[in-house]
């Protein structure tokens, strides 16, 4: 822990991760809000979940588009005009009647328009730290964003339960402007300015690395969502040990990032962390028990940030600064897609077995083909232990003739 601690006084990092995190936090809770009120107006999980996919549709499709744009347009203008549209999104899901195309536009609205701030603070952390220090860094980012997926589902259920779901979307919104507004004033944007990329739309995403990162993202969010489903199956939609086991697994997910955060990044960091993830996810097979369950989904989760760190390492090294932010962008993508493709798989799964373990079982085959990946296109993965994992300059020396006196 010693390691954190002076990364943690490094100028501007504990202020960065900080506002980072609050400007995020409405990621874990805008799904939910949409989700009970929708159903609560209109009496149909069928509306909600149509609205609610909109609102997927819309980040995927907008992550490596707002994220190009910062390279263009600047960090603070394409934040603050995301920011604006998209709290004004919620306000109008909060405050209009509407029927159910209304509630899907918005929706859409409000997915296109999110503020693309993990692509932007990937982006700056390079430029906060020396090169031996980003990996931790990536590691100490990957575990402390659990906090958001403990905190912001149990927060706004509690508000759109209790008090009102238009409540509840109000709050998102306001999470927006504050969290969003002290990364947006934050003095390191003022400081950090991400180059035009000269490569055209998508190019980067061809690169090896990019591309294992983007898929294997999709692969493991997609079985953390599986996980999900499964969850709140196993324990009648919800109820308390539902909140307790997901806990525990996110729980698991932070104290893995922080235990492997100086751990070198080798070609097979990544496959030895999803070795512990699918262990762990196949053991939930042996019984539903509340127990049980818990302990095989902390092992799993022991894998979970440490693989995410190494997607962020992978794809960091791999791309000049120009593409950071987009390359970000599309890893995002990925991992949305994955949760959206996890969540319909484990249902259907569910469905069809008729138990809980359905879900588990799409949780594991998901594990399985990221490991399958990993090991496959393993000499694709740069090998970080003997060389810098800062993004490629976008300035090259130029050769030049000398002439001879």
């Amino acid at each position: 822990m010693a390691g954190y601690r002076d990364l943690l006084r490094t100028p501007g990092v504990g202020r960065m991760i900080a506002a980072q995190l609050a400007a995020r936090f409405p990621n874990g809770m805008s799904s939910l809000a949409i989700l009970l009120h929708v159903e609560h107006t209109t009496g149909s999980y069928g509306a909600a979940g149509l609205a609610l996919a909109a609102a997927s549709v819309g980040q995927a499709v907008a992550g490596p588009v707002t994220s190009r744009w910062m390279g263009a347009w600047g960090m603070r203008r394409v934040l603050t005009l995301t920011l604006s549209v998209c709290v004004l999104a919620f306000v109008a899901l909060a405050l209009l009647p509407l029927q159910i195309p209304g509630y899907m536009a918005l929706g859409l609205v409000a997915g296109l328009s999110t503020p693309p701030v993990q692509a932007a603070v990937r982006t700056i952390y390079p430029k906060l730290v020396n090169s031996s220090q980003l990996t931790p860094l990536f590691s100490l980012d990957a575990s402390l964003q659990e906090i958001i997926w403990i905190l912001a589902p149990v927060a706004i259920t509690l508000v759109s339960t209790q008090i009102g779901s238009s409540v509840g979307l109000l709050l998102v919104a306001a999470i927006l402007v504050l969290g969003g507004g002290w990364f947006i004033l934050s003095p390191e944007l003022g400081r950090v300015r991400i180059p035009r990329s000269r490569r055209g739309f998508g190019a980067v995403v061809l690169r090896p690395p990019v591309m294992l990162a983007t898929v294997i993202g999709f692969l493991l969010i997609g079985s953390c969502a599986a996980v999900e489903v499964g969850v709140v199956a196993t324990f009648d939609h919800g109820g308390l040990e539902a909140g307790i086991v997901l806990a525990v697994f996110a729980v698991g997910s932070l104290a893995g990032g922080l235990a492997t955060g100086h751990v070198p990044i080798g070609p097979w960091a990544m496959a030895r962390r999803l070795a512990v993830v699918t262990v762990g996810l196949s053991l939930t097979l042996v019984s539903l028990n509340v127990f049980w369950l818990g302990g095989t989904l902390l092992v799993a989760g022991i894998g979970i940030a440490p693989a995410l760190a190494v997607l962020f390492a992978i794809t960091t090294a791999s791309v000049k600064f120009s593409e950071t932010a987009e390359a970000f962008g599309w890893a995002g993508t990925g991992q949305l897609i994955g949760a959206a493709a996890g969540s319909a798989i484990a249902g259907f799964l569910i469905d069809l077995s008729g138990t809980p373990q359905g879900a588990y079982l799409a949780a594991i085959l998901f594990a399985v083909a990221a490991l399958i990946v990993s090991v496959v296109f393993v000499r694709a993965f740069p090998d970080l232990r003997t060389r810098d994992p800062s993004p490629i300059p976008d300035t090259e020396p130029v050769s030049t003739l000398m002439q001879q006196p």
